[in-house]
């Protein structure tokens, strides 16, 4: 009788402890897994959110002038030249804020731009810049924020630590 339930005891022993063993197994090889699709399945999610903002861009991007070009004229400061047109370009550069993760699209524009208070015709000087429009996660917005005298190229390279190109889109010529 004793060797009965010394044998019961073994082969029960036996059993609970290959039982947690596989389970343990399972769920090291299911973390590695977890771990090594990590990099991959938020690159697939980022790059799938990137080609909706990208869409949502071209949609709203009509109304996107238009409020930039309006919120410029606003914070044009007294003393400082006047916007009398402004042209966009159809290329768009898409960046990141390495920190926040921010989208941000930048399009090169020429201003024209006349002295302040002057509508002279024939005095207008065109000046290049590039408008900066930004994704909050649901929708494009501007602030009529333009950086003066470089391209959508050169303020990338000017903000190189601070911003990553993750797109850029050249128009058909």
């Amino acid at each position: 009788m004793i060797n009965s339930l010394e044998v019961g005891l073994t082969s029960s022993w036996g059993l609970s402890m290959v039982g947690p063993l596989w389970i343990q197994i399972a769920a090291a090889v299911f973390l590695v897994g977890l771990v090594l699709m990590w990099r991959p399945l938020r690159r697939a999610v980022r790059e799938a959110r990137f080609a909706e903002a990208r869409r949502d861009f071209h949609r709203q991007r009509e109304r996107l002038e238009v409020k930039f070009v309006q919120l410029a004229l606003i914070h044009a400061q007294s003393g400082s030249p006047d916007w009398d047109d402004c042209q966009f370009d159809d290329d768009v550069a898409y960046v990141r804020n390495r920190s926040t993760g921010e989208l941000s699209a930048f399009v090169a524009v020429t201003a024209a731009m006349a002295p302040a208070g002057s509508r002279i015709v024939g005095r207008h000087r065109r000046r290049a810049a590039t408008a900066v429009f930004h994704f909050d996660g649901d929708r494009w917005d501007t602030e009529g924020q333009a950086i003066f005298n470089v391209s959508p190229a050169e303020a990338i390279r000017l903000y190189q630590r601070d911003l990553e190109m993750v797109g850029q889109e050249l128009a058909v010529r």
